[in-house]
């Protein structure tokens, strides 16, 4: 057996709300008229209806959904190029269009990106201030690859001020926007009052199947609204993905908080471990990364006989570093779902 193959038999675990089964497919439709007209090519009740709701919880005038965040944001950033007639964008260097998808932005789009800043942190206003014409800054909120940093909201909005100085588009890569409004103690639609696009994930802090939100003005969504078809993101029925992300969406909207505060107390107990640490070691979302001194062949032994004993999974996959691995935390609906008592156990493993 080796680690992924463990975590996934375990009856508990640490992240996420759940085993993504059937079941969480079922549950969303369990309340469903089996009569609900399905969408058909972008059009119909099911999705226009959704898609002007989440315009409203955002606070934008339009919202399309899409298939994919993929999808979504390279249209975003195309769009943005096309009006401003400059190729140029920039974000962080560990963004998810620089990392995750093959040069998609550059292979269809002939865009070129600037990196922005240091892997190893946040951008800065000063950074931002020193960047040359560009057509769009796009920003991440949290930063998933550095632990769900967020910067200060008085920066965010210095930063949206002098964007709307220069004339550049400020998008905002809000997959994980609903885990950070509980440390901003702001709405959506005021953290999106300060972007002129947004991008909203419904299967990753919201547990739903697949897909997304792209929200901004209208004549943006409208244009957007021709790419998806160009990318295919027509399909002819989108609705086994929006009327889970709209249930699942309901379900824990409000429940963000809960979450991030747990984090914290689960990276407390973490931070109290010899060899081993978290990023941010105060989480300031729902999630952070978990570091464990040792190989990567000795951490996961170790982790895997941990799991197998307590029935409690930590994690199914590490990232080697020099002398230490990594990997990450995403609270949700799952760790609530562990008693005290596996909790204690697993602690006591993890000292061992």
């Amino acid at each position: 057996m080796d680690l992924r193959t463990s975590y996934q038999q375990t009856s508990h675990q640490l992240s996420g709300h759940g085993k993504r089964t059937v079941g969480v497919l079922q549950q969303a439709f369990a309340e469903v008229d089996s009569n609900q007209v399905s969408d058909h090519y972008g059009t119909g009740e099911v999705i226009m209806r959704f898609e002007q709701k989440m315009a409203q919880e955002l606070g934008m005038e339009d919202a399309i959904f899409f298939p994919s965040g993929t999808m979504a944001q390279q249209i975003a950033l195309r769009i943005w190029a096309d009006e401003t007639g400059n190729r140029n964008v920039a974000y962080h260097p560990l963004c998810h269009l620089e990392i995750h998808e093959q040069d998609g932005l550059k292979e269809l789009h002939h865009l070129e990106p600037i990196l922005i800043g240091d892997d190893k942190r946040l951008m800065t206003l000063e950074e931002v201030q020193a960047l040359p014409d560009i057509a769009c800054l796009l920003i991440e909120l949290p930063q998933r690859e550095l632990g769900g940093y967020l910067p200060p909201f008085d920066e965010l909005e210095a930063i949206s001020h002098l964007c709307q100085e220069r004339g550049i588009r400020l998008h905002l890569d809000g997959a994980r926007l609903l885990e950070t409004l509980p440390y901003y103690e702001k709405t959506a639609e005021e953290v999106c009052a300060l972007f002129d696009s947004v991008y909203v994930s419904f299967y990753k802090g919201i547990g739903g199947i697949a897909g997304a939100i792209l929200a901004g003005p209208k004549p943006f969504c409208d244009e957007a609204r021709i790419w998806k078809r160009r990318y295919g993101g027509d399909l002819i029925g989108l609705y086994p993905y929006i009327i889970p992300a709209d249930y699942y969406y309901e379900l824990r909207k409000d429940r963000m908080g809960t979450y991030v505060e747990q984090a914290k107390e689960l990276a407390r107990r973490f931070n109290a471990l010899d060899g081993v640490w978290t990023t941010p070691e105060v989480p300031v979302t729902n999630m952070f990364h978990l570091h464990l001194e040792g190989d990567d062949e000795a951490v996961a032994a170790r982790i895997q006989s941990v799991q197998e004993t307590t029935g409690v999974g930590v994690t199914g996959y590490l990232v080697p570093h020099d002398d230490y691995c990594s990997t990450e935390i995403s609270i949700g609906d799952a760790y609530g779902e562990i008693d005290e008592h596996q909790l204690n156990r697993l602690f006591e493993q993890l000292e061992q």
